[in-house]
């Protein structure tokens, strides 16, 4: 099979700026793809050309398998299979992805430990600092990849041990052959994590998507929003923020905004369409930059996270530990980290009142005084760091509705 005919073609369309654009699959994907191929491999015996998994955000992926190979050990008793290797080629359709072509590989090998264990090979990254979605130590492999890998194969081990001979676990390496090189031009090595590319997504699904297109789906989604009757827009980032308020509000999606980056943007747009307030809910790592004054939380427009951390706990703190604390969060790589700093010096409580305060001030100031504004802000493992006095008032207003 050739790299040309290897992309799949179950991909679903989006219309953008007048184009028709065309969905890919995310790295987190297409490691599950493989590693379901190269079990099922394991365990019948016969070479898998194409598999099938289900996606979080919903469509199907039909992943062609590449370089698909048997591996047998001798044994007393004969030749056995010991572990089965697969390929999936990863497609991030029509958006601009760095990781587009790259092979994702699975291999998949028997295990005396119950159970699937997922680890990552040559071209995945390793975390060396604490705050990301992984421990310390272990592969960049992101929690919804590693459900996907674990639900998937899982599946195929409970059909086995129906069968005779069976194995207690199985054992997955998920590996990129380019990807050290890959992660060269990603903030990987920024971020702490060394040696190749991370797995990731959240919903399977490589959203392509236009600068113009994201700010033109925000104003489509506010209109619906003001047509319904609503007086405020409950507003995420994105998918964790989505995730967040489901959660731990019990608002359903349909009653909140994604608005990407483009935070400055979506609030003055609010306030145009005639809405009387805006909530922004979402993780720390995205809301510090809006308490610093960036109207875009893109990377692309500076980075000044840990900076704007020190300068809202420099109010709080006194004269004699300021340069302690000022070098301790200086070197953070992530605002989880920061604030187990923040923790440790009893200022997180302060500070984050701190930057709710500052959020609500800039949301209003962006608005240009016609919005009332709240926050609620998150950290790790979606849990609450911090909310303005109105925030609930305004869910369960929303709600209502």
């Amino acid at each position: 099979m050739t790299e040309q005919t290897a992309f799949t073609d179950t991909a679903e369309y989006v219309e953008k700026d007048g184009k028709r654009l065309r969905r890919g699959f995310t790295t987190g994907s297409c490691a599950a793809a493989a590693a379901t191929a190269a079990a099922q491999m394991l365990m019948t015996g016969e070479i898998v050309e194409m598999v099938q998994i289900q996606t979080p955000g919903g469509p199907v992926y039909n992943a062609q398998i590449l370089d698909a190979e048997i591996l047998e050990k001798a044994w007393p008793s004969g030749r056995k299979r010991t572990s089965c290797r697969c390929a999936v080629l990863k497609d991030g359709g029509d958006d601009p992805d760095i990781t587009t072509g790259t092979r994702i590989v699975a291999e998949v090998s028997l295990s005396d430990e119950p159970g699937i264990t997922i680890d990552g090979g040559a071209g995945i990254g390793r975390v060396t600092k604490p705050g990301l979605d992984q421990p310390v130590g272990q592969a960049a492999i992101n929690r919804i990849p590693r459900q996907m890998i674990a639900e998937n194969v899982g599946k195929i081990l409970r059909e086995w041990q129906n069968m005779r001979n069976a194995p207690k676990g199985l054992h997955v390496v998920i590996s990129a052959p380019d990807g050290e090189a890959i992660a060269e031009k990603t903030f990987n090595p920024k971020l702490g994590i060394v040696g190749g590319i991370s797995i990731l997504g959240t919903t399977g699904i490589v959203e392509p998507m236009s600068d113009r297109a994201i700010v033109e789906t925000i104003r489509a989604q506010m209109r619906v929003q003001k047509a319904q009757g609503r007086r405020y827009v409950i507003a995420a980032p994105g998918n964790y923020g989505l995730a967040f308020l489901q959660e731990q509000h019990n608002l359903d999606e349909s009653n909140a905004v994604q608005i990407s980056n483009f935070v400055g943007e979506a609030v003055e747009m609010a306030a145009d369409l005639g809405f009387e307030g805006f909530l922004l809910a979402g993780h720390i790592g995205k809301l510090v930059k809006v308490a610093g004054g960036a109207p875009n939380t893109h990377s692309k427009y500076g980075d000044r996270r840990m900076e704007t951390l020190w300068e809202m706990a420099a109010v709080f703190c006194p004269e004699e530990n300021r340069e302690s604390l000022r070098k301790e969060i200086l070197e953070c790589v992530m605002t989880d980290a920061a604030l187990e700093v923040l923790d440790s010096h009893g200022l997180k409580e302060k500070t984050a009142q701190e930057m709710a305060r500052r959020i609500c001030a800039n949301l209003v100031q962006w608005s240009g005084g016609r919005l009332r504004a709240e926050t609620i802000v998150f950290s790790h493992q979606n849990r609450e760091l911090v909310r303005s006095q109105g925030a609930e008032e305004m869910i369960r207003a929303c709600m209502e509705r």
